[in-house]
Protein backbone atom coordinates (compact mmCIF):
# COMPACT_ATOMS: atom_id res chain seq x y z
CA UNK A 1 0.00 0.00 0.00
CA UNK A 2 1.71 3.19 -1.02
CA UNK A 3 0.37 6.77 -0.06
CA UNK A 4 -1.14 9.53 -2.54
CA UNK A 5 1.57 12.58 -2.35
CA UNK A 6 0.13 15.76 -3.29
CA UNK A 7 2.29 18.86 -4.71
CA UNK A 8 2.05 22.30 -2.75
CA UNK A 9 1.82 25.14 -4.40
CA UNK A 10 5.46 27.55 -5.05
CA UNK A 11 6.64 28.61 -1.65
CA UNK A 12 9.48 31.16 0.17
CA UNK A 13 10.40 29.38 3.46
CA UNK A 14 12.24 31.88 5.55
CA UNK A 15 14.28 30.13 8.46
CA UNK A 16 14.82 32.27 11.35
CA UNK A 17 17.75 30.67 13.39
CA UNK A 18 18.79 28.80 9.28
CA UNK A 19 22.08 28.05 11.14
CA UNK A 20 20.77 26.53 14.26
CA UNK A 21 19.96 22.84 15.85
CA UNK A 22 16.54 23.05 15.08
CA UNK A 23 17.01 23.76 11.26
CA UNK A 24 19.93 21.61 11.48
CA UNK A 25 18.65 18.37 12.95
CA UNK A 26 14.86 18.72 11.64
CA UNK A 27 13.83 21.57 9.72
CA UNK A 28 16.14 21.23 6.41
CA UNK A 29 16.25 17.67 6.54
CA UNK A 30 12.15 16.86 7.00
CA UNK A 31 12.47 19.65 3.86
CA UNK A 32 14.31 17.71 1.67
CA UNK A 33 12.34 14.03 2.51
CA UNK A 34 9.53 16.73 0.70
CA UNK A 35 11.28 17.32 -2.40
CA UNK A 36 12.22 13.59 -2.43
CA UNK A 37 8.73 12.99 -2.44
CA UNK A 38 7.90 15.01 -5.13
CA UNK A 39 5.50 17.38 -3.23
CA UNK A 40 7.76 20.48 -4.43
CA UNK A 41 6.33 22.70 -7.27
CA UNK A 42 9.14 25.01 -8.68
CA UNK A 43 10.24 27.45 -8.39
CA UNK A 44 10.56 26.86 -4.51
CA UNK A 45 13.02 28.44 -2.35
CA UNK A 46 14.40 28.30 1.27
CA UNK A 47 16.09 30.97 2.52
CA UNK A 48 18.70 30.67 6.10
CA UNK A 49 18.35 33.86 8.10
CA UNK A 50 20.42 34.38 10.89
CA UNK A 51 23.01 36.64 12.21
CA UNK A 52 25.85 34.16 10.93
CA UNK A 53 27.97 36.09 7.93
CA UNK A 54 27.45 33.31 5.02
CA UNK A 55 27.59 33.35 1.67
CA UNK A 56 25.19 31.02 -0.28
CA UNK A 57 27.38 28.87 -1.19
CA UNK A 58 28.06 28.24 2.52
CA UNK A 59 24.98 27.86 3.38
CA UNK A 60 24.48 24.81 0.97
CA UNK A 61 27.64 23.55 2.12
CA UNK A 62 26.15 23.72 6.02
CA UNK A 63 22.80 21.85 5.00
CA UNK A 64 25.03 19.27 2.88
CA UNK A 65 26.62 18.45 5.61
CA UNK A 66 23.45 19.23 7.98
CA UNK A 67 21.79 15.89 5.58
CA UNK A 68 24.84 14.03 5.73
CA UNK A 69 24.57 13.87 9.65
CA UNK A 70 20.95 13.58 10.50
CA UNK A 71 19.28 11.63 7.24
CA UNK A 72 19.20 7.57 8.09
CA UNK A 73 21.39 5.29 6.05
CA UNK A 74 20.58 5.18 3.15
CA UNK A 75 18.41 8.33 2.46
CA UNK A 76 21.53 10.80 1.19
CA UNK A 77 20.90 10.64 -2.57
CA UNK A 78 23.80 12.97 -4.31
CA UNK A 79 21.61 14.12 -7.09
CA UNK A 80 18.54 15.03 -4.92
CA UNK A 81 21.43 16.86 -2.69
CA UNK A 82 22.60 18.89 -5.04
CA UNK A 83 18.98 20.05 -6.40
CA UNK A 84 17.65 20.74 -2.55
CA UNK A 85 20.55 23.08 -1.84
CA UNK A 86 20.45 24.77 -5.30
CA UNK A 87 17.04 26.44 -4.11
CA UNK A 88 18.62 27.34 -0.82
CA UNK A 89 19.74 30.93 -0.13
CA UNK A 90 20.94 33.18 2.82
CA UNK A 91 21.18 36.22 4.70
CA UNK A 92 22.48 37.66 7.36
CA UNK A 93 20.23 39.64 9.14
CA UNK A 94 19.93 40.89 12.61
CA UNK A 95 16.53 41.01 14.85
CA UNK A 96 17.42 43.92 16.90
CA UNK A 97 18.80 46.28 13.64
CA UNK A 98 18.27 46.98 10.00
CA UNK A 99 21.20 44.97 9.24
CA UNK A 100 20.42 42.82 6.31
CA UNK A 101 16.71 43.39 5.68
CA UNK A 102 16.73 45.19 2.92
CA UNK A 103 18.95 42.41 1.38
CA UNK A 104 16.13 39.45 2.43
CA UNK A 105 13.49 41.89 0.67
CA UNK A 106 15.48 41.97 -2.52
CA UNK A 107 15.81 38.08 -2.33
CA UNK A 108 11.31 37.63 -1.97
CA UNK A 109 10.63 40.18 -4.26
CA UNK A 110 11.76 37.85 -6.45
CA UNK A 111 8.90 35.70 -5.32
CA UNK A 112 6.03 38.22 -4.53
CA UNK A 113 3.23 35.99 -5.91
CA UNK A 114 4.80 32.94 -4.26
CA UNK A 115 3.51 31.63 -0.52
CA UNK A 116 5.69 33.22 1.83
CA UNK A 117 6.34 31.63 5.05
CA UNK A 118 8.17 32.78 8.28
CA UNK A 119 9.12 29.86 10.33
CA UNK A 120 10.86 31.67 13.91
CA UNK A 121 13.68 28.57 14.96
CA UNK A 122 14.65 30.76 17.82
CA UNK A 123 13.99 31.97 21.40
CA UNK A 124 10.93 33.41 21.80
CA UNK A 125 12.48 36.26 23.79
CA UNK A 126 13.26 37.75 19.62
CA UNK A 127 9.66 36.72 18.30
CA UNK A 128 8.69 40.27 18.75
CA UNK A 129 11.12 41.98 17.33
CA UNK A 130 11.21 39.90 13.72
CA UNK A 131 7.82 40.18 13.59
CA UNK A 132 7.96 44.11 13.86
CA UNK A 133 11.13 43.71 11.04
CA UNK A 134 9.19 42.04 8.93
CA UNK A 135 5.93 44.36 8.94
CA UNK A 136 7.95 47.67 9.17
CA UNK A 137 10.13 46.60 6.00
CA UNK A 138 7.11 45.53 4.31
CA UNK A 139 7.22 41.76 3.62
CA UNK A 140 3.82 40.16 4.62
CA UNK A 141 1.63 39.87 1.22
CA UNK A 142 -1.88 38.21 1.15
CA UNK A 143 -0.28 34.71 1.41
CA UNK A 144 2.23 35.07 4.39
CA UNK A 145 2.40 33.17 7.47
CA UNK A 146 4.25 33.10 10.60
CA UNK A 147 5.36 30.00 11.96
CA UNK A 148 6.33 30.05 15.93
CA UNK A 149 7.79 27.49 18.13
CA UNK A 150 7.00 26.93 21.97
CA UNK A 151 7.40 28.36 24.27
CA UNK A 152 4.82 30.24 24.40
CA UNK A 153 5.17 31.88 27.27
CA UNK A 154 6.24 30.62 30.90
CA UNK A 155 2.86 31.86 32.66
CA UNK A 156 -0.22 33.33 31.60
CA UNK A 157 0.71 36.44 31.75
CA UNK A 158 3.56 36.56 29.47
CA UNK A 159 1.88 34.24 26.63
CA UNK A 160 -0.64 36.59 26.54
CA UNK A 161 1.81 39.28 26.23
CA UNK A 162 3.72 37.05 23.40
CA UNK A 163 0.17 36.86 21.15
CA UNK A 164 -0.94 40.25 21.87
CA UNK A 165 2.96 41.33 20.28
CA UNK A 166 2.81 38.66 16.99
CA UNK A 167 -0.96 39.59 16.68
CA UNK A 168 -0.31 43.08 16.29
CA UNK A 169 1.74 41.99 13.02
CA UNK A 170 -0.40 38.93 11.61
CA UNK A 171 -3.62 37.93 11.73
CA UNK A 172 -4.36 34.75 13.67
CA UNK A 173 -5.29 32.85 10.44
CA UNK A 174 -1.60 33.59 9.40
CA UNK A 175 -0.14 32.48 12.68
CA UNK A 176 0.92 28.37 12.80
CA UNK A 177 1.91 27.95 16.85
CA UNK A 178 3.62 24.31 15.99
CA UNK A 179 3.67 21.49 18.33
CA UNK A 180 5.37 18.74 16.50
CA UNK A 181 3.44 15.73 18.67
CA UNK A 182 0.90 16.73 16.27
CA UNK A 183 2.39 15.89 13.55
CA UNK A 184 2.72 12.38 14.40
CA UNK A 185 1.09 9.87 12.62
CA UNK A 186 0.00 8.22 15.68
CA UNK A 187 -1.57 11.33 16.85
CA UNK A 188 -3.72 11.48 13.95
CA UNK A 189 -4.41 8.06 13.87
CA UNK A 190 -6.04 8.40 17.42
CA UNK A 191 -8.66 11.06 15.72
CA UNK A 192 -9.06 7.82 12.44
CA UNK A 193 -9.84 5.07 15.80
CA UNK A 194 -12.32 6.88 17.57
CA UNK A 195 -14.43 9.02 14.09
CA UNK A 196 -14.00 6.42 11.81
CA UNK A 197 -14.91 2.91 13.37
CA UNK A 198 -18.20 2.31 15.11
CA UNK A 199 -15.90 0.25 17.21
CA UNK A 200 -14.58 2.76 19.61
CA UNK A 201 -16.91 5.93 20.19
CA UNK A 202 -19.64 4.01 21.45
CA UNK A 203 -17.41 2.96 24.58
CA UNK A 204 -15.57 5.67 24.49
CA UNK A 205 -16.73 7.14 28.10
CA UNK A 206 -17.33 7.21 31.63
CA UNK A 207 -19.72 4.09 31.29
CA UNK A 208 -16.56 1.87 29.37
CA UNK A 209 -13.52 3.47 30.64
CA UNK A 210 -11.53 3.09 33.57
CA UNK A 211 -8.62 5.46 33.68
CA UNK A 212 -6.09 6.84 30.97
CA UNK A 213 -2.26 7.30 30.83
CA UNK A 214 -0.27 9.10 29.17
CA UNK A 215 3.69 9.09 29.75
CA UNK A 216 6.05 11.16 27.79
CA UNK A 217 10.04 9.41 28.41
CA UNK A 218 13.24 10.34 27.70
CA UNK A 219 16.51 8.82 28.75
CA UNK A 220 18.33 12.19 27.78
CA UNK A 221 19.45 14.17 30.40
CA UNK A 222 19.82 17.92 29.54
CA UNK A 223 22.00 18.16 27.14
CA UNK A 224 22.55 21.43 25.94
CA UNK A 225 19.40 23.08 27.58
CA UNK A 226 20.55 23.55 30.84
CA UNK A 227 20.00 27.19 30.63
CA UNK A 228 16.51 27.30 29.85
CA UNK A 229 15.05 23.80 31.32
CA UNK A 230 16.86 24.97 35.02
CA UNK A 231 14.01 27.93 34.72
CA UNK A 232 11.50 26.05 32.89
CA UNK A 233 11.27 22.41 34.32
CA UNK A 234 8.87 19.53 33.19
CA UNK A 235 6.02 21.00 33.93
CA UNK A 236 6.36 23.80 31.50
CA UNK A 237 8.53 22.34 29.02
CA UNK A 238 5.98 19.11 28.34
CA UNK A 239 2.98 19.12 30.28
CA UNK A 240 1.47 22.46 29.44
CA UNK A 241 1.73 22.01 25.08
CA UNK A 242 2.31 18.34 24.50
CA UNK A 243 0.95 16.25 27.11
CA UNK A 244 -2.25 18.62 27.08
CA UNK A 245 -2.82 18.20 23.50
CA UNK A 246 -2.92 14.73 23.56
CA UNK A 247 -5.27 15.02 26.46
CA UNK A 248 -7.30 16.85 24.21
CA UNK A 249 -7.47 14.11 21.07
CA UNK A 250 -7.88 11.86 23.47
CA UNK A 251 -11.03 13.41 25.38
CA UNK A 252 -12.51 16.03 22.94
CA UNK A 253 -16.28 15.65 21.32
CA UNK A 254 -16.64 14.71 18.03
CA UNK A 255 -16.17 17.49 15.67
CA UNK A 256 -18.81 18.38 13.36
CA UNK A 257 -15.72 17.97 10.24
CA UNK A 258 -11.82 17.89 10.06
CA UNK A 259 -12.28 22.00 9.78
CA UNK A 260 -9.59 23.32 11.58
CA UNK A 261 -11.80 25.86 13.44
CA UNK A 262 -14.35 22.82 14.54
CA UNK A 263 -11.32 20.46 15.81
CA UNK A 264 -9.68 22.96 17.46
CA UNK A 265 -12.95 24.19 18.87
CA UNK A 266 -13.57 20.88 20.47
CA UNK A 267 -10.38 20.72 21.88
CA UNK A 268 -10.78 24.10 23.98
CA UNK A 269 -13.43 22.51 25.74
CA UNK A 270 -11.60 20.00 27.15
CA UNK A 271 -8.79 22.09 28.41
CA UNK A 272 -11.68 24.47 29.71
CA UNK A 273 -13.57 21.65 31.58
CA UNK A 274 -9.86 20.49 33.27
CA UNK A 275 -10.78 19.97 36.69
CA UNK A 276 -8.32 22.63 39.00
CA UNK A 277 -5.50 21.48 40.92
CA UNK A 278 -4.41 24.00 43.79
CA UNK A 279 -2.73 23.92 46.97
CA UNK A 280 -5.91 22.06 48.75
CA UNK A 281 -5.32 19.74 46.87
CA UNK A 282 -1.93 19.82 44.67
CA UNK A 283 0.52 17.04 46.79
CA UNK A 284 -2.00 14.53 46.75
CA UNK A 285 -2.18 14.87 42.77
CA UNK A 286 1.12 15.74 41.54
CA UNK A 287 4.30 14.51 42.03
CA UNK A 288 7.69 16.26 41.67
CA UNK A 289 11.43 14.46 40.76
CA UNK A 290 14.35 15.56 40.10
CA UNK A 291 16.70 12.89 38.29
CA UNK A 292 19.97 11.64 40.29
CA UNK A 293 23.27 10.11 39.32
CA UNK A 294 22.72 6.45 37.55
CA UNK A 295 23.17 4.73 34.31
CA UNK A 296 21.70 5.55 30.96
CA UNK A 297 22.53 3.97 27.42
CA UNK A 298 24.68 1.03 29.13
CA UNK A 299 26.66 3.70 31.32
CA UNK A 300 27.04 5.95 34.21
CA UNK A 301 25.45 9.44 34.15
CA UNK A 302 25.55 12.37 36.10
CA UNK A 303 22.04 13.63 38.12
CA UNK A 304 20.31 16.65 37.20
CA UNK A 305 22.63 18.87 39.78
CA UNK A 306 25.73 17.52 38.40
CA UNK A 307 24.54 18.45 35.19
CA UNK A 308 24.05 22.18 36.29
CA UNK A 309 27.68 21.88 37.79
CA UNK A 310 27.07 21.84 41.41
CA UNK A 311 24.27 23.86 40.86
CA UNK A 312 21.42 23.99 43.64
CA UNK A 313 18.18 23.56 42.26
CA UNK A 314 14.23 23.05 43.06
CA UNK A 315 13.41 22.46 39.54
CA UNK A 316 11.52 19.26 38.53
CA UNK A 317 12.62 17.03 34.82
CA UNK A 318 9.82 14.64 36.17
CA UNK A 319 6.25 14.94 36.87
CA UNK A 320 3.56 12.54 37.44
CA UNK A 321 -0.35 14.19 38.35
CA UNK A 322 -3.88 13.10 38.36
CA UNK A 323 -5.96 15.04 36.03
CA UNK A 324 -9.30 15.41 35.43
CA UNK A 325 -11.87 15.96 32.62
CA UNK A 326 -15.11 18.05 34.24
CA UNK A 327 -17.77 16.94 32.13
CA UNK A 328 -20.25 14.26 31.11
CA UNK A 329 -18.48 11.81 29.08
CA UNK A 330 -15.34 11.53 31.60
CA UNK A 331 -16.56 12.05 35.42
CA UNK A 332 -14.93 9.95 37.40
CA UNK A 333 -12.31 9.02 34.92
CA UNK A 334 -8.73 9.52 36.10
CA UNK A 335 -6.19 10.55 33.61
CA UNK A 336 -2.27 9.65 34.63
CA UNK A 337 0.58 11.47 33.28
CA UNK A 338 3.85 11.58 33.40
CA UNK A 339 6.69 12.75 31.95
CA UNK A 340 10.54 13.43 32.75
CA UNK A 341 14.09 13.17 32.03
CA UNK A 342 16.60 10.10 32.39
CA UNK A 343 14.10 7.67 32.42
CA UNK A 344 14.02 3.91 31.86
CA UNK A 345 13.85 4.58 28.05
CA UNK A 346 12.49 6.67 25.24
CA UNK A 347 8.58 6.21 25.14
CA UNK A 348 5.85 8.37 24.16
CA UNK A 349 2.16 6.94 24.86
CA UNK A 350 -1.35 6.93 25.35
CA UNK A 351 -2.60 3.62 27.19
CA UNK A 352 -6.73 3.29 27.39
CA UNK A 353 -7.86 1.25 29.70
CA UNK A 354 -11.45 -0.04 29.70
CA UNK A 355 -13.40 -1.62 32.85
CA UNK A 356 -13.04 -5.18 33.81
CA UNK A 357 -16.17 -6.92 32.76
CA UNK A 358 -19.13 -7.05 35.42
CA UNK A 359 -19.09 -10.84 35.78
CA UNK A 360 -16.63 -13.63 34.74
CA UNK A 361 -18.69 -17.03 33.75
CA UNK A 362 -15.27 -18.83 34.07
CA UNK A 363 -13.86 -20.80 36.94
CA UNK A 364 -10.75 -19.84 39.05
CA UNK A 365 -8.96 -22.49 37.30
CA UNK A 366 -9.59 -20.39 33.69
CA UNK A 367 -7.07 -17.68 35.23
CA UNK A 368 -7.32 -14.00 35.96
CA UNK A 369 -9.51 -11.75 33.12
CA UNK A 370 -7.71 -8.81 32.18
CA UNK A 371 -9.53 -5.34 31.72
CA UNK A 372 -8.82 -4.79 28.21
CA UNK A 373 -6.35 -2.09 26.79
CA UNK A 374 -6.16 0.12 24.02
CA UNK A 375 -2.57 1.15 23.92
CA UNK A 376 -1.61 4.15 20.95
CA UNK A 377 2.83 4.06 20.70
CA UNK A 378 3.61 7.69 19.79
CA UNK A 379 7.64 6.67 19.64
CA UNK A 380 9.34 4.65 19.70
CA UNK A 381 7.71 2.01 16.73
CA UNK A 382 4.55 4.15 16.02
CA UNK A 383 1.61 1.57 16.19
CA UNK A 384 -1.47 0.42 17.53
CA UNK A 385 -2.11 -2.53 19.98
CA UNK A 386 -5.67 -3.99 21.26
CA UNK A 387 -5.34 -6.59 24.38
CA UNK A 388 -7.75 -8.87 24.13
CA UNK A 389 -8.88 -12.27 26.36
CA UNK A 390 -8.73 -15.01 24.12
CA UNK A 391 -8.84 -18.90 25.30
CA UNK A 392 -5.46 -20.72 25.14
CA UNK A 393 -5.08 -23.28 22.27
CA UNK A 394 -5.34 -26.96 22.98
CA UNK A 395 -6.55 -29.36 24.89
CA UNK A 396 -7.47 -29.64 28.86
CA UNK A 397 -9.76 -27.28 29.61
CA UNK A 398 -10.18 -23.28 29.61
CA UNK A 399 -7.45 -21.35 30.07
CA UNK A 400 -7.34 -17.76 29.05
CA UNK A 401 -4.79 -15.78 28.26
CA UNK A 402 -4.33 -11.96 27.47
CA UNK A 403 -2.83 -11.28 24.34
CA UNK A 404 -2.14 -8.14 21.81
CA UNK A 405 -3.59 -7.30 18.33
CA UNK A 406 -0.89 -5.35 17.25
CA UNK A 407 -0.38 -3.01 14.60
CA UNK A 408 3.20 -1.64 13.61
CA UNK A 409 2.90 1.03 11.36
CA UNK A 410 6.56 0.34 10.01
CA UNK A 411 5.19 -2.91 8.96
CA UNK A 412 1.59 -2.75 7.88
CA UNK A 413 2.42 -0.15 5.22
CA UNK A 414 4.63 0.07 3.01
CA UNK A 415 5.82 3.69 3.20
CA UNK A 416 8.63 5.72 4.70
CA UNK A 417 7.52 6.91 8.40
CA UNK A 418 7.77 10.86 7.91
CA UNK A 419 8.67 12.49 10.54
CA UNK A 420 6.31 15.63 12.27
CA UNK A 421 8.13 18.31 10.59
CA UNK A 422 7.87 17.12 6.99
CA UNK A 423 3.67 17.20 7.28
CA UNK A 424 3.63 20.35 9.31
CA UNK A 425 6.03 21.86 7.14
CA UNK A 426 3.99 21.42 4.23
CA UNK A 427 0.93 22.04 6.16
CA UNK A 428 1.89 25.70 6.52
CA UNK A 429 2.01 25.57 2.90
CA UNK A 430 -1.88 24.63 2.42
CA UNK A 431 -2.82 26.75 4.97
CA UNK A 432 -4.49 23.96 7.38
CA UNK A 433 -4.50 24.73 10.55
CA UNK A 434 -6.33 21.73 12.14
CA UNK A 435 -2.96 20.61 13.87
CA UNK A 436 -1.66 24.08 15.46
CA UNK A 437 -2.45 25.24 18.41
CA UNK A 438 -4.72 28.28 18.48
CA UNK A 439 -4.33 31.05 20.45
CA UNK A 440 -7.21 30.37 22.88
CA UNK A 441 -5.61 26.83 23.40
CA UNK A 442 -2.41 28.23 24.63
CA UNK A 443 -3.94 30.84 27.03
CA UNK A 444 -6.59 28.35 28.22
CA UNK A 445 -3.24 25.49 28.77
CA UNK A 446 -1.88 28.14 31.21
CA UNK A 447 -5.01 28.92 33.01
CA UNK A 448 -4.82 25.43 34.44
CA UNK A 449 -1.09 25.02 34.48
CA UNK A 450 -0.28 27.99 36.56
CA UNK A 451 -2.20 27.75 39.51
CA UNK A 452 -0.26 24.26 39.79
CA UNK A 453 3.12 26.03 39.63
CA UNK A 454 1.47 28.40 42.22
CA UNK A 455 0.55 25.39 44.70
CA UNK A 456 3.92 24.09 44.28
CA UNK A 457 5.38 27.38 45.53
CA UNK A 458 2.67 27.97 48.15
CA UNK A 459 3.06 24.55 49.77
CA UNK A 460 6.51 24.34 49.42
CA UNK A 461 6.39 20.69 47.91
CA UNK A 462 9.78 19.69 47.10
CA UNK A 463 11.41 17.19 44.23
CA UNK A 464 11.56 13.61 44.88
CA UNK A 465 15.13 11.95 44.17
CA UNK A 466 14.92 9.47 41.61
CA UNK A 467 17.83 6.81 40.23
CA UNK A 468 18.98 8.02 36.46
CA UNK A 469 17.57 4.98 34.04
CA UNK A 470 14.60 4.38 36.45
CA UNK A 471 11.01 5.50 35.86
CA UNK A 472 10.70 8.08 38.41
CA UNK A 473 10.47 8.50 42.03
CA UNK A 474 8.57 5.94 44.01
CA UNK A 475 5.89 8.84 44.91
CA UNK A 476 4.94 8.47 41.10
CA UNK A 477 4.37 4.99 41.74
CA UNK A 478 2.13 5.51 44.99
CA UNK A 479 0.19 8.23 42.98
CA UNK A 480 -1.80 5.85 41.02
CA UNK A 481 -1.29 2.35 42.89
CA UNK A 482 -3.29 4.43 46.03
CA UNK A 483 -6.09 3.66 43.56
CA UNK A 484 -5.68 -0.03 42.89
CA UNK A 485 -4.03 1.27 39.09
CA UNK A 486 -0.19 0.75 37.91
CA UNK A 487 1.49 2.33 35.38
CA UNK A 488 2.08 0.62 31.76
CA UNK A 489 6.06 0.43 31.94
CA UNK A 490 6.06 -1.85 28.65
CA UNK A 491 8.57 -0.27 26.28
Amino acid sequence: MSSQIIPVEPFDYVVFGGTGDLAERKLLPALYHRQIEGQFTEPTRIIGASRAALTHEEYRGFATEALKEHLKQGEFNEAEVEKFTSRLYYVSVDAKSDQGWDSLKKILEEGKDRIRAFYLAVGPAIFSDISEKIRDHKLITKNTRIVVEKPIGRDLASATELNDTIGRVFREEQIFRIDHYLGKETVQNLMALRFANALYEPLWNSAHIDHVQITVSESVGLENRAGYYDKAGALRDMVQNHILQLVCFVAMEAPTSMDAEAVRDEKLKVLRALKPITAANVEQVTVRGQYRAGASAGGPVKGYLEELEGGVSNTETFVALKAEVSNWRWAGVPFYIRTGKRMAGRMSEIVITFKQIPHSIFDHSAGRISANQLMIRLQPNEGVKQSLMIKDPGPGGMRLRNVPLDMSFAEAFDVRNADAYERLLLDVVRNNQTLFVRRDEVEAAWQWIDPILKAWETTGQQVQGYTAGTWGPSQSIALIERDGRTWNDTI
